[in-house]
């Protein structure tokens, strides 16, 4: 897959982003593309760690279809800015919300923070764009406690 180029800026989306049903495999793929794109890079580290991790098979998805949903948010994210396809932001704080209301199980949540955490880490510095998404995602879930219990080692596990 091509790694994309976005700029670590927050952009109010002019266009509404692809809708997925509440819950699915995608739309948790789309909130841990938005942790990987937050400092304005997808990084090869990070891809790797998704690899390692079976983060596609974990969110249900089949191969290939990870790879999918990343490129489609980028899309929206260039769509969304009117950049003719070059490079975009992210989307801003309303939109983040919107696109995390989206999941409402908390098993969901949970191991899609976790899959975040494993991602933005995987370079060995959370950004400040990853920490805003990774943030805004533990407090629109109430995952607080969650996030103080598990050492890092132990975040990107599958408990379920």
């Amino acid at each position: 897959m091509p790694i994309p180029k976005v700029m670590p800026h927050s952009i109010t989306l002019t266009h509404t982003m692809r809708t997925y049903p509440d819950n699915s495999p995608q739309a948790a793929a789309r909130i841990v593309a938005m942790a990987m794109l937050a400092d304005g890079k997808l990084r090869r580290d990070e891809l790797l760690m998704l690899d390692y991790l079976r983060a596609g098979e974990q969110l249900g998805l089949l191969p290939h279809q990870l790879d999918a949903v990343v490129m489609d948010f980028c899309e929206d994210l260039r769509i969304s800015a009117n950049c003719g396809g070059t490079e975009a932001g992210l989307p801003d704080s309303r939109t983040m919300e919107e696109l995390m209301s989206g999941i409402d199980k908390p098993v969901l949540q949970r191991k899609i923070v976790r899959l975040c955490v494993a991602a933005v880490e995987a370079d060995g510095r959370v950004h400040e764009g990853e920490s805003r998404v990774l943030g805004a995602a533990v407090e629109h879930w109430g995952l607080h406690r969650e996030m103080l219990k598990a050492p890092p080692s132990v975040r990107c596990a599958d408990h379920g």
